[in-house]
Formats: structure tokens, C-alpha cells, sequence
């Protein structure tokens, strides 16, 4: 008799295909009522999805549930993506303390504010947070928690909707069509992974000059320039991956012995300059290094996360895979579900593929994107 559980079911009828997927995910319990669930579903249209999610909730009989629509879902093994699709885990976490909330934006005198945030116990170990991009702050709002929520990481992703409107959450037999749903979760011994899936190439380097989220010189030489000189001494097969998608590491602490670099896409240059254009700010002194990916480098950065992160068997895990990675980046949907569940010898892993995922680097949880975002429970 397990702890934990998860399901998948497929098919064009939602109801059906969440009936199989809540089944199978509350089988492994051996009768007992799971204390946590969670329900995705893709493929259908947003109310309908929405209300077989509420369905597969009140089904498991759980007394936390959380769940969101995505493009894709996983679970049992699986990754299905751009299809009618419902996944649900359960799990017993006995003695652990599950505190649901729905977030929500509210206009302010001086701009707006995040409401609906439970105030923290001294217990409080992570916070699972599922938002909707067209409605929330998600990147803001997951930068401020470092000084808003000291010590709690946060672990999830950003739901999928077409459009703004279409995107639906729900939490404890509620929907909800804006903002953002979680869980804070105290006492399961729970820890958050994070897989930017990223090889670091050519040596680091100082921001000499910048500009909001443009680096003018990196050591004294325009942007461009240095990056060309480093982009001309890669080997081949190097060169070829960057000239496919070229991202950038920003140093997390200068002061560390061994680095930890967030990674950001290189999203153009400024001509006028000879800029670099990256998806973050950036700041005169910081080290930054350039990065490349791709299938091999990706799966290889998660085995050797789980390896820092080992599970147990009969643990279980959440797993919030990029939207772009499954069959885009591997040829196979459920390259990171199975390379999770052999890490960790789990019993279940469930989640979905995300529009961005939420986890911590070096301590600090950001917002990413292309990553692997993963909460183990031992």
C-alpha cells in the first residue's frame, strides 16, 4: 500500500478520460482517502475542462486540491501533449499541514496589489503556485517573494489559456479565471529541483555597461563584438547550437567558489550600440557566461539534478515540464517524466507542461522558461 498515486486518461470525453485518470491515481492508496490532489487538463474547452476538474476533486475526496488547464499533461509515465487529456495525483502525507489559497491582483493608490497570500507559520516549507499569465504578475511576484516570503521556495508553473479570459484554475471545489492558485505545504519534508537544461560554453565574463535588459560592453568591448570573438573560438558542433538559440547565464552570487547561472534567452541586439538584448536586467559587474542547449545537454542537467536530489522508493513528485521541451526538444513527450520517476525511484509523478516554470536557483526561486521544475516527496 503507497502513498502516492497518479493517473492519465485521453480521449475526446473529458468526463471519461478523468473518471480513469482519478482511478487509477487513488489505487496504489489501498482505501484511504488521499490528504492532496492535483487535476490538469488539456484539449477541451475552458468551462468543460474546468468542470471535470472540479469532478476529479471532489471524486479523489482529498481535503487540498489544486489544479489548473494546461497544453499538455503528465502523468503515469507519460507526457501527452496538444491532446484531450486528464492527470491526477493523490497522495497521503499524514501529519502535514496543506493550506490552500487563490491570489488575486487588486488596484491600489500607488498600482496594484497581490492579495489573498496566507501569512506563514514557522513550519511553512514551499509553496506550490500555478498561475495564469494573462492575469498575474507571475515574474514580479515570484522576485518579490524572496523579501515578501523569506526562506519559502516556490515551485510550479503558468497555466495555459489561448487568450486572456481562457484560462482556468481551481482550488477546493472552486474555479477561478484570473490570478494564481497554491498550497503552502509544512511538514512533508518536500524539495524543490530545478533543471534549466543548460551547458555553459566560452569563458565568463564582466558587464562593463548596461542598461535596463540590455548589456552595452561585456569586458570593455561592445556587447556583439565579445560575443562574436567567444562564438568564433567554439568547435563546430557548439556553434551550431547557438546559432539555434542562443541564451545567457547571469551569475547568482559573484562571490560564490562554484557558480550558479541563470539562464536567459538572447532575444536580439541594439544596433546603434552593439548591445546584447536579454530576457532579464542586468547590472555593470555582474558575470555572465553564454549558454547552449539541447537534448543531450537537457537530459543530462536533470540526471544530475535527481542525483543531488535523490528520492526514495515509494516517494513521489510534481513535475512542471516547458511547454517546448517533451516531443519539440527529445522526439519523445515523455522523455522528463520517465527520467524523473527512474531518478528518484518514485511511485508517481504527475504534472503538466507549462507556459513558464517557477523554482528556485541558488536558494532564490525565479520565473524560467525551457526548464524542468520538480517537487520531490519523500
Amino acid at each position: 500500500m503507497g502513498r502516492f498515486g497518479d493517473g492519465i486518461g485521453t480521449g475526446t470525453g473529458l468526463h471519461a478520460a478523468g473518471l480513469v485518470a482519478v482511478e487509477a491515481a487513488v489505487a496504489p492508496l489501498g482505501g484511504r482517502t488521499p490528504d492532496l490532489a492535483l487535476v490538469f487538463v488539456s484539449g477541451g474547452e475552458p468551462d468543460a475542462m474546468a468542470e471535470v476538474a472540479l469532478e476529479c476533486g471532489e471524486w479523489t475526496g482529498a481535503r487540498a486540491v489544486i489544479g489548473c488547464t494546461a497544453s499538455g499533461v503528465i502523468g503515469a509515465g507519460r507526457g501527452i501533449e496538444a491532446a484531450a487529456a486528464v492527470s491526477a495525483f493523490a497522495a497521503v502525507l499524514p501529519g502535514a499541514g496543506l493550506r490552500t489559497f487563490h491570489l488575486e491582483v487588486m488596484p491600489i493608490s500607488e498600482g496594484a496589489a497581490v492579495v489573498g497570500m496566507p501569512e506563514l507559520t514557522g513550519t511553512d516549507e514551499v509553496a506550490l503556485l500555478l498561475a495564469d499569465p494573462w492575469s498575474f504578475p507571475v515574474g514580479s511576484f515570484v522576485e518579490r517573494a524572496a523579501v515578501s516570503l523569506p526562506g519559502l521556495p516556490l515551485v510550479g508553473g503558468l497555466a495555459h489559456g489561448a487568450a486572456a479570459g481562457a484560462t482556468r484554475l481551481w482550488v477546493d471545489g472552486r474555479m477561478v479565471d484570473r490570478g494564481a492558485v497554491g498550497l503552502l505545504l509544512a511538514g512533508a519534508s518536500a524539495r524543490p529541483l530545478l533543471s534549466q537544461g543548460c551547458r555553459p560554453v566560452g569563458s565568463a565574463m564582466t558587464v562593463t555597461g548596461a542598461a535596463g535588459n540590455v548589456i552595452r560592453t561585456l569586458a570593455g568591448l561592445p556587447a556583439v563584438e565579445r560575443v562574436r570573438q567567444v562564438l568564433a573560438d567554439l568547435p563546430p558542433g557548439d556553434q551550431a547550437l547557438a546559432s539555434a538559440g542562443l541564451q545567457i547565464g547571469i551569475a547568482v552570487d559573484e562571490y560564490a567558489d562554484v557558480r550558479d547561472y541563470l539562464v536567459r534567452a538572447v532575444l536580439g541586439t541594439e544596433p546603434e550600440t552593439g548591445g546584447l538584448v536579454v530576457g532579464d536586467l542586468v547590472e555593470v559587474g555582474q558575470t555572465v557566461r553564454l549558454q547552449v542547449r539541447d537534448a543531450e545537454t537537457a537530459s543530462a542537467d536533470l540526471r544530475a539534478g535527481l542525483a543531488r536530489c535523490p528520492g526514495q522508493p515509494g516517494s513521489g513528485a510534481l513535475l512542471f515540464s516547458c511547454a517546448g521541451r517533451g516531443a519539440a526538444l527529445f522526439g519523445d513527450a515523455s522523455h522528463d517524466v520517465q527520467t524523473v520517476r527512474t531518478g528518484l525511484a518514485a511511485d508517481a509523478v504527475a504534472g503538466f507542461f507549462a507556459d513558464g516554470e517557477i523554482g528556485p536557483v541558488a536558494g532564490r526561486s525565479h520565473l524560467h522558461s525551457f526548464s524542468a521544475s520538480v517537487l520531490v516527496l519523500p
